[in-house]
């Protein structure tokens, strides 16, 4: 059987597509002929071609994503609200063929071998995203392949942007190239401009892919003075005093504050501190058109601010929105439309008093509740509740982990009348190692996902290790189909997605995981009752599946290294559990050591820096 693909017009992004959809066919059958042609305009007269690109039928939107596909027999169109839906819709079209992109990476696609005939070449689908916002950002160890593979998987799974924190990401790579912990591997050359030169490349793929490009957050503070990430002027010179008067007064000095200069705020009454920050951006922002959003964020860490006379006037949330402000003013003089994401997070959850945002229509609001409790979602809390808030303390506040409390801080703040706005949660963070289940992290993620808009937000940028795919990556695929379609119900997705990868066993592992999911859920200690429970299921699914499935499949593969990892965890509990420190160490390390040994085999699915630093610390944790 023979079909034409037909791309419209010439965009790189619609090009993509059609190679997509034609590797994907060939590979579901070898037979299938596919002649690739290009038009600059769709014939309506032609219903024996598969066109693939915009035709007009949705109206254009560069930010919102809507899809259509109406394909009978082999003939028909694919098509989106803009290039980038155009190639969800491609995917879609897959999935509907039965395809599955369940996890980054190769290993991660199931593309079933069938013949197609022109019958079975029949999909119809039109729908809209849920939210605008569906996007994944750096964080732990990374390679360059890591995060390609991260953004390849997001078209696929529906998402739509990726998020390159710093102006220069240093050190998420570092940690993966000098093998950071790992007492096997040596360090590898890798230093800032190899730094450079992947972000260029990776940009690339997010262009080809026509993804939404959030750029920076922290840094400005530093990066406004010319100051190096390292805390030091360039040439590894100290900071000089004429450079340190602008750093925020804490305990009565002006200092890096504990040793981190990205945890250094600055002393933001000072005019010329402002006009430092807000110059260094639009200047940025001139050289940068591809960003799509910047974020303007302030410096990390809590507790921190200017306690000079002049800082002590206001909230830092009202010096910070006084610098949006100003900052607008910069950019639009400039003829700039960049853009700008501002953060509620930490000390900034206490909304302004005085200042307000003068023209919405250029800001985001991003709400980053990085102290909230994973164990309920977002909208698990009653808003009749009576919620003590604690008034502002300058560099003495108890960060809020309620869920309650995050979100009456948030509506504060759309007060202001923010026009768009999202979600940045961790939830693959470190809360998914408390879970070796990953079934009831799962399962809150999509509750979150779908409930965004009743707290009223519009999406989410998830601020996660790159690998959380150990055992299975269900948290992000349930994920990224929450954020497509709030309708969506976790129980189907989590059914699918088993069936999908271990076949008619697909019951039988979603029984299995879903089970150590709600027995070790916060790794309780060995005297609880649930702890024995989880150590039995383990031994017997190890005796009994693993024995027969565990080398037919990554997937299998994935589960019998999880198993060997949760009977190492479960030791380090027992040891943590009846007091023995020492012990307690020595199992850790071994842990440890067992992650870094098999982080050949296991590092597309696993970071193991951060699954090593967590482990620990989660497992010598005494039980809430």
């Amino acid at each position: 059987m023979s079909i034409i693909l037909a791309a419209i017009g010439k965009h790189d992004t619609v090009s993509y597509a059609q190679e997509e959809l034609f590797r994907c066919l060939r590979r579901m059958d070898p037979s299938l002929l596919c002649e690739l042609r290009h038009y600059d305009k769709k014939d309506g007269e032609r219903r024996d071609i598969l066109w693939i690109g915009l035709d007009g039928s949705i109206p254009y939107s560069e930010l919102d994503d809507a899809i259509r596909i109406d394909v009978t027999d082999g003939g028909g169109i694919i098509t989106g609200a803009n290039e980038r839906s155009v190639l969800i819709a491609a995917y879609r079209f897959l999935y509907e063929l039965g395809c599955r992109f369940l996890r980054p990476g190769e290993d991660g696609e199931i593309i079933p071998r069938r013949v197609l005939p022109r019958s079975a070449l029949n999909v119809h689908a039109e729908e809209a995203a849920s939210c605008r916002h569906r996007c994944i950002t750096i964080e732990g160890a990374n390679h360059y392949e890591h995060m390609r593979n991260i953004i390849n998987w997001i078209p696929k799974a529906g998402m739509n942007g990726y998020f390159i924190q710093f102006r220069n990401p240093t050190a998420f790579f570092e940690r993966w190239y000098h093998h950071t912990g790992n007492p096997y591997l040596g360090p590898e050359p890798f230093d800032s401009g190899d730094s450079s030169r992947v972000c260029e490349s990776l940009l690339g793929e997010i262009k080809k892919r026509s993804l939404i490009y959030h750029a920076i957050g922290h840094g400005w503070t530093y990066e406004a003075l010319g100051i190096t990430p390292s805390g030091k002027m360039p040439g590894d010179k100290p900071v000089p005093a004429e450079i340190s008067q602008y750093f925020a007064m804490t305990n009565g000095k002006r200092e890096i504050w504990e040793g981190r200069i990205a945890d250094t705020n600055l002393c933001y009454s000072k005019p010329v501190v402002r006009d430092m920050i807000t110059d260094c951006i639009v200047d940025y922002c001139r050289e940068h058109p591809e960003i799509d959003y910047l974020h303007f964020w302030l410096a990390d860490g809590t507790n921190n601010h200017c306690e000079c006379a002049g800082c002590r006037k206001h909230l830092p949330s009202d010096y910070y929105v006084m610098m949006l402000n100003e900052l607008d003013r910069k950019l639009t003089s400039a003829g700039i439309d960049t853009r700008i994401v501002f953060l509620i997070y930490v000390d900034l959850l206490w909304a302004p008093e005085t200042y307000a945002i003068e023209h919405p229509d250029r800001f985001v609001l991003m709400f980053a509740p990085i102290t909230r409790t994973y164990k309920k979602a977002l909208t698990d809390y009653d808003p009749n509740e009576d919620v003590a808030l604690r008034p502002y303390v300058r560099n003495g506040n108890k960060m809020p982990s309620s869920i309650a409390e995050n979100v009456i801080r948030l509506k504060q703040w759309q007060k202001m009348g923010a026009k768009d706005s999202f979600d940045f949660d961790y939830h693959l963070m470190w809360d998914h190692y408390a879970d070796p289940g990953y079934y009831e992290c799962a399962r809150i993620l999509h509750k979150d996902m779908v409930n965004l808009n009743r707290i009223g937000l519009n999406g989410n940028i998830s601020c996660q290790i790159q690998r959380a795919c150990f055992p299975t990556g269900l948290p992000m695929y349930a994920m990224a189909r929450g954020l497509w379609d709030r309708n969506s119900l976790f129980e189907d997705i989590a059914s699918e997605y088993f069936r999908a990868a271990f076949g008619e066993n697909g019951p039988a592992v979603e029984g299995y995981l879903s089970a150590l999911s709600r027995l070790l859920r916060g790794l309780p200690d060995a005297d609880d009752p649930t702890f024995s429970e989880a150590e039995k299921l383990l031994k017997d699914f190890a005796d009994t599946w693993l024995t027969v499935y565990g080398d037919t499949s990554a997937d299998w593969k994935y589960l019998r290294y999880h198993s060997e990892y949760c009977f190492l965890l479960l030791d380090v509990v027992k040891a943590r559990t009846s007091g023995d420190k020492r012990e307690t160490e020595r199992r850790a390390r071994a842990m440890r050591g067992w992650l870094f040994l098999n982080e050949p085999y296991l590092h597309t699915v696993l970071d193991c820096w951060l699954a090593a630093n967590t482990c620990d610390k989660i497992a010598r944790r005494m039980k809430e």
